[in-house]
């Protein structure tokens, strides 16, 4: 099992800085899905800023959500805390 959400932070680029509970902080693009289907509600910038973690997850105000481990496993290393 890969490590879960533990924080969130929306940029204006449409990525997510997200802490995992590995204390690992990740960068995740969100910009390939905004043409899918209900990911498109994701181009209004309050819905998207609008991200928490939930559950080791994240989940939009408009009830949409992400894999815990598509996060982990499709973002790209920031830095780690030590």
């Amino acid at each position: 099992m890969n490590p879960r959400v533990k924080y969130v932070v929306p940029d204006k680029d449409y990525n997510l800085i997200i802490t995992f509970s590995n204390c690992e902080i990740k960068r995740f693009d969100v910009k390939p899905y905004l043409n899918i289907g209900v990911f498109k509600e994701l181009y209004d910038i309050d819905i998207f800023n609008s991200v928490k973690p939930f559950l080791g997850s994240i989940h939009w105000s408009n009830g949409l959500d992400l894999c815990p481990d598509t996060l982990y496993e499709e973002s790209i290393a920031v830095h780690q805390i030590v």
